[in-house]
């Protein structure tokens, strides 16, 4: 039986026996000594860039530069300080490593992704050209020569066996040493960096130093490498620093795999053995060895490590499993786990006053005042784009406010990083999940709780000393009910329950003030009534600032509500006051006075001949099921409106018609044919276009650019109906005509909707599928784009998405309304126009 101590150190239990055995396999191969030197050095180089890649998510691609300047550092102090010692050379050369990383990593690290990697590539040529032509220092071409190995005890290291043995006893040493590291709170906090940066730091890590430890530690680790096989060699050359040389150390780490330690070792030992034996048939071998790493990235990401369960999968598939979510055990009725209640307090715990933000020429915040009290859930309500989640990021520390102060417990916090907010007691959930899908969901949860814990910042001590965090960390999940599932990764929960991960993994961070975005979104009716029970259990003890598109639920339980529109508080007041507000019911569902109005084609007469059918349709994100038989209609000449809450799934069910989201079940047919499997390209060819909320333009193209890429991917023979060239779509749009060759990036709102709509345009579209295309423009332009569309029916069919009911009420000719991804109205949009009464019998709470 395998003890949890020994499990902990297998890798290095099969380290020890590989090394103990490399030997006798090399020379059964006919190769010496040095080449397992070799081996076991790169083998230490690429775990070192491991730490960078697989556990912490920095991909570098100029690791290579520290194992070259770890490599002569140790060379030059041997040979000017230290001559013929190997000991000293080598502790030096690591400080010397650790501090240029440090220099480095501050100023590289500020950029992420693509950017940091090419800085390091960057990195990497710098250091190869300083190399190779500062000769009075390096050598130049010829190397850094003359170095010794030494000796230890009397016992010379010139001999190959002896080196390799010394070299192999480091190397287990760093493997500890790594090993303890990935085990360490620290090692865990790396992983969580690497599957969700954003959400670690609103757990309240300090994400930048994180970054820049785990840079400086894997920096040292390659450095030592260098150093190692710069002795090994007697000799240090350019190359150690070169960019192809930073490019193979790469590949070693891919193909044996990242996200484990002895993946890269593995890497190194198929490296140097492809090297050594396939460089005797072909001088090409480097080519074979490149077909292999792309066959590795296509065919096995886990690389050499994971082949076996890549294998084991296709050959062998999992039986299907019930539903994670169907397995747990729920304990009704629990109490907040003591560890969670803040200490006792009253009056005012959060205080927003007069905070604005603007984005460009976008003001999404307009002087924000609300204060939320101990013992309350106070609910942030609003129709799409009204302003709440901006408000949410801005008390959160997202974004720092242009204007207003944000107070928590009578301290101010405007601009205060969002991980000492976290700290100062303030905790929130995300509209879109925001969890660590990678990690169990025990592993979310507890990194929420360690982040609270006095040792979360220890680099050294093994997690499962932490006991009273793994005991928290159960109490919690068993509050949640999320026992019995505890082990399996977010990622494979349904969208509600990440929905309820992300909310523990909120309250892990044991607040004095909780911040619920959508809690209740993607939950089915019964989920729903557990997680607004939790709520109210919640809020006993933490208050709590909720935003929900649930109007009737969160009006149900909350203590008071604020109202936004358009950046701006509406009102404040107890849910009965704002159910009763006329403003409030205005916001919702209009006035039943739009500013202009359009008049139906014969066309769009019921006999009017149908161009869509949309019947029965299901669609998922994930394992979230949002559409749920979904089913209408379009005829000809017409234009249908879709109406409903926010998450209703409207977005959804146009994403699903333009072949962005597949149908899972159901038919979609198009002028009569069948489109329900066709990919989003081959749908738009047959002419309908798709215009997404935000209006997707291709920045830095020109307004001429952007409608030429709209009709390269369309037909534009006639064939299928209406023509749409240049010149006809400035007939509709006559301010572009100014704009052609202005950039889409510098135009105004309104013009950017418009180049959205003529890109759409730009071939033979017969539907025309709109998402809040009157969002965020003034007045004017709105009334201009509605008398665009009422024109354009004469020619093709629109289905539209708006949250402007007056407008979209007095456009359309029909309506159908959603609720939670099923259609539960459809009739004539006039009834709903002219009958203020009948349409909040309908839309409203």
């Amino acid at each position: 039986m395998i003890t949890p101590s020994a499990q902990k150190y297998r890798p290095l239990l099969i380290a020890v026996l590989a090394v103990i055995v490399l030997p006798f396999a090399l020379a059964a191969m006919g190769l010496s000594h040095n080449t397992g030197t070799m081996i076991v050095a790169l083998a230490v180089a690429a775990m070192g860039l491991n730490l960078c890649i697989g556990y912490t998510g920095l991909v570098s691609f100029g690791h290579g530069t520290w194992f070259g300047i770890g490599a002569y550092a140790a060379g030059l102090i041997q040979l000017n300080w230290f001559p013929g010692q190997i000991w000293l050379p080598l502790v030096l050369s690591t400080i010397v490593v650790a501090a240029a990383s440090a220099f480095v990593g501050a100023v590289i690290l500020r950029r992420r992704g693509v950017y940091f990697s090419l800085l390091t590539l960057a990195l990497a040529a710098l250091a190869y050209t300083t190399a190779f032509r500062w000769t009075s220092l390096t050598g130049g071409e010829d190397g850094l020569g003359g170095l010794k190995r030494g000796s230890i005890g009397g016992v010379s290291l010139d001999n190959a066996l002896h080196y390799y043995i010394v070299v192999a006893i480091l190397s287990l040493g760093v493997l500890f040493l790594l090993l303890r590291l990935v085990r360490s709170p620290f090692g865990h906090v790396l992983m969580a960096i690497r599957e969700n940066e954003l959400r670690a730091r609103f757990q309240g890590y300090p994400v930048e130093r994180y970054k820049l430890a785990v840079f400086v530690i894997s920096a040292v680790v390659t450095g030592f490498a260098g150093g190692l096989i710069g002795f090994q060699n007697y000799l240090v050359s350019a190359e150690a620093v070169s960019v192809p040389f930073s490019g193979e150390l790469l590949a070693v780490v891919v193909i044996g795999g990242m996200q484990s330690m002895l993946g890269p070792a593995l890497g190194a030992l198929f490296f140097i053995l492809f090297r050594e034996l396939l460089s005797i048939w072909t001088p090409n071998w480097l080519l074979w060895f490149g077909l292999l790493f792309v066959a590795f990235v296509l065919y096995s990401p886990g690389g050499l490590v994971g082949i076996w369960s890549t294998l084991a999968r296709r050959w062998w598939p999992p039986p299907e499993e019930t539903a994670a979510m169907s397995r747990r055990r729920i304990y009704e009725g629990l109490p907040m786990p003591e560890f969670l209640r803040p200490r006792a307090g009253e009056g005012t715990v959060l205080e927003v006053i007069g905070v604005s933000k603007s984005f460009g020429g976008i003001r999404a915040v307009r002087d924000a005042s609300l204060q939320v009290r101990a013992g309350e859930i106070h609910a942030l309500i609003g129709p799409n784009g009204a302003g709440k989640t901006t408000l949410f990021n801005l008390v959160s520390g997202l974004f720092a406010p242009d204007a207003g102060t944000i107070r928590l417990h009578g301290r101010e916090i405007q601009g205060v990083p969002s991980e000492l907010i976290c700290h100062q007691g303030l905790a929130r959930s995300f509209q879109i999940t925001n969890l660590f899908k990678g990690l169990s969901i025990y592993e979310n949860l507890r990194l929420s709780l360690q982040a609270r814990a006095p040792g979360r910042f220890d680099i050294w001590r093994d997690i499962d000393h932490y006991r009273g965090v793994h005991a928290e960390t159960a109490e919690l999940i068993k509050f949640l009910g999320l026992e019995g599932i505890e082990n399996i990764e977010g990622g494979n929960l349904s969208y509600g329950g990440q929905r309820l991960v992300d909310l523990g993994i909120a309250l892990g961070s044991k607040p004095q003030v909780l911040l619920l975005d959508e809690p209740l979104a993607g939950l089915a009716a019964a989920e729903r009534e557990r997680v607004s029970n939790l709520v109210r259990n919640v809020a006993q003890n933490i208050p709590v600032l909720i935003v929900e598109h649930d109007i009737d639920r969160v009006l149900g339980f909350s203590h008071e509500v604020t109202v936004m529109n358009q950046g701006e508080i509406l009102m404040t007041g107890s849910p009965e006051a704002v159910r009763a507000d006329r403003r409030v019911q205005e916001v919702y569902t209009g006035t039943g006075t739009p500013a202009v109005a359009h008049s139906p084609t014969l066309s769009a007469g019921r006999d009017a001949a149908p161009i869509l059918r949309f019947a029965g349709v299901n669609a998922f994100y994930g394992k979230s099921h949002i559409l749920h038989d979904a089913t209408l209609d379009v005829r000809e000449g017409e234009i249908v409106a879709l109406l409903g809450r926010n998450g209703a799934g409207k977005s959804t069910l146009l994403k699903t018609l333009a072949g962005l989201v597949p149908a899972a079940s159901g038919e979609i047919a198009f002028a009569g044919r069948d489109i329900t499997r066709l990919a989003a390209p081959d749908i738009a060819r047959l002419g309908i276009g798709y215009v997404p909320q935000g209006r997707g333009l291709f920045a830095g193209m020109t307004v001429r650019e952007n409608l030429a890429l709209g009709r390269l991917a369309r037909k534009t023979d006639g064939s299928a109906g209406a023509v749409w060239n240049e010149e006809q779509i400035l007939g509709y749009f006559p301010r572009l005509k100014e704009r052609m060759d202005i950039a889409a990036d510098y135009l105004s709102g309104g013009e950017q909707q418009m180049v959205a709509v003529a890109r759409a345009m730009s071939g033979n579209v017969r539907l025309l599928l709109l998402d809040e295309p009157f969002e965020g423009l003034a007045p004017a332009v709105i009334l201009e784009l509605f008398r665009v569309f009422d024109r354009l029916r004469q020619h093709i069919s629109i289905i539209i998405v708006e949250h402007n009911l007056d407008l979209v009420l007095a456009l359309a000719d029909r309506v159908f309304a959603l609720e939670r991804g099923a259609v539960f109205h459809e009739g004539a949009a006039a009834p709903l126009l002219t009958d203020l009464d009948y349409r909040k019998k309908i839309l409203w709470l």
